[in-house]
């Protein structure tokens, strides 16, 4: 039994800490966050201790591991410490905001030994996976071309897009490691970056996005971004070769149709948001999170694949905002 504290009680916090308490082979121990009663009440729900202080966490024997949901800037900050402390760790993503503060602590990155895996859980998500799995095994001959199609209900309110990072570091992110997942190796990006809310546009960001990824195998990905969609949280994944397609689709609450003289196959609407969406997804990767520090085995998703999607990121940023591709060395 893998006991386990989360930092941050926000909404990724609730995702965690209500995944943890249902899985058989985790206990939630610990909640912390500093901010007002939060920690409390998410604890509470889950028969958990709160704390305010992250030492509280560190210094604590009975805690295996950590997952780390607090803001983006201090991912590196308590992703040293839980690690030096000797807790394995599960850190939301982006690892940070700017590839320079990952420059800055390389050597301690490098030095860490207990085991770290990112939440790029869309790996996890059976629909993603089962794709992943099939072009692997040969089903669609060779990989040509990736199609990702991500797009949110609305967008999350102004504040939180001013200290997000921007579009490509905060929603993107998924995608590039999505893309990494399949492709492997980036050698070119290239992003159309729009400004459909002038709201959103006068905070500094984009709100949706055309990115275009090549690859060192030749193979090329498109992912489409918008942080609105009137149909929902529109979520789907093409991966075509040269010997057959495979697709996933959207995802709603039943299979039902109806039709009627005036409708025809009318569905239900899409999952709402990632926390139904994704639900299995999140299990999964804590399942994989679980059997990693349990049987020594290295973490699915690591350091070096943070890194590598928050370079993409940092160069998409730099290609819409020149209108140029940005190739990686």
């Amino acid at each position: 039994m893998l006991r386990i504290a989360v930092i941050g009680a926000g909404r990724i916090g609730h995702v965690h800490a209500k995944t943890i308490a249902s899985h058989p082979d985790a206990t939630l121990e610990l909640v912390c966050d500093p901010v007002g009663d939060a920690a409390e009440k998410l604890a509470a729900l889950y028969g958990a201790r709160a704390a305010k202080q992250t030492d509280d966490i560190f210094t604590d024997p009975n805690i295996d591991a950590v997952i780390i949901g607090s803001p983006t800037p201090l991912h590196i900050p308590h992703l040293l410490a839980a690690a030096k402390a000797g807790k394995a760790v599960l850190c939301e993503k982006p690892i940070a905001l700017d590839m320079a503060d990952v420059t800055a602590v390389e050597s301690e990155l490098d030095a860490i030994t207990t085991p770290v895996m990112f939440g790029f859980n869309r790996r996890f998500d059976p629909s993603f996976a089962a794709i992943h799995k099939a072009v692997g095994d040969g089903k669609v001959g060779r990989l040509e071309q990736l199609t990702i199609i991500s797009r949110d209900p609305a967008a999350p309110p102004i504040e939180y897009i001013k200290v997000s990072g921007g579009i490509f570091r905060d929603m993107t992110i998924h995608d590039f490691d999505m893309a990494r997942f399949f492709l492997g190796d980036i050698t070119e990006v290239f992003a159309a970056g729009q400004v459909l809310d002038p709201a959103i546009g006068a905070a500094g960001d984009f709100d949706a996005a055309v990115v275009t990824l090549k690859a060192a195998s030749g193979a090329v990905a498109t992912i489409i971004n918008n942080r609105h969609c009137a149909s929902g949280y529109d979520q789907r994944l093409e991966a075509a070769g040269d010997e057959g397609a495979l697709f996933a689709d959207n995802i709603r609450p039943t299979t039902v149709r109806f039709s009627s003289a005036t409708q025809t196959d009318a569905q239900d609407p899409y999952l709402d948001f990632f926390l139904e969406r994704y639900a299995d997804a999140y299990r999964l990767e804590l399942s994989a999170f679980i059997e990693a520090v349990e049987n020594g085995t290295k973490p699915p998703t690591g350091i070096d694949d943070a890194i590598k999607a928050l370079r993409l990121a940092e160069a998409a940023t730099d290609s819409a905002r020149s209108g140029k591709p940005v190739t990686l060395a």
